[in-house]
């Protein structure tokens, strides 16, 4: 999965509008252009695509922790420069406030099961034996679940 394929799909899971992505990217510090936000919201085939880096989306993810949780007090943490899929896993889950069993309702949601002890191995730490990368799949299937809870049920 592309970083713009995920930003994509949040923006319509949560029904963004351009000035509220551009709010987004503020709030975790980091200020974009309307033009930035469009090109990177672009299919891949459209001349004016540009690729959105793992800087940026990090950035946009934290944003959206701080407007949905509130900012933390102190410094703000710094993006990541490389993301994976457990990261904006995490990331998501933070956004969100989502406990184990809402990932695992929201999973079920588009028939994909995943036990317990599965989900938490993509939160634990990399030099963890326990620790398991989060294939797209998983993220996939996340991603659309997150869209028939926020979004199809919203209306």
């Amino acid at each position: 999965m592309s970083n713009n394929d995920i930003l994509r799909q949040i923006r319509y899971t949560f029904d963004f509008s351009d000035s509220e992505m551009i709010e987004l990217f503020g709030l975790a510090g980091q200020q974009v252009t309307r033009a930035q936000v469009s090109d990177w919201l672009k299919k891949e085939e459209d001349p004016a695509f540009q690729e959105l880096d793992d800087e940026h989306l990090a950035v946009f993810l934290n944003g959206l922790i701080n407007s949905r949780r509130g900012k933390k007090e102190g410094p703000q943490p710094a993006p990541e420069k490389r993301l994976n899929n457990n990261i904006i896993f995490r990331k998501l889950k933070i956004a969100l406030n989502l406990k184990d069993e809402d990932i695992l309702e929201i999973l079920e949601m588009v028939n994909f099961r995943l036990s317990r002890h599965e989900l938490s191995a993509f939160f634990r730490n990399p030099s963890q034996s326990q620790y398991r990368a989060c294939k797209d799949q998983i993220l996939r299937n996340f991603l659309h679940g997150m869209q028939l809870k926020y979004r199809d049920n919203a209306s």
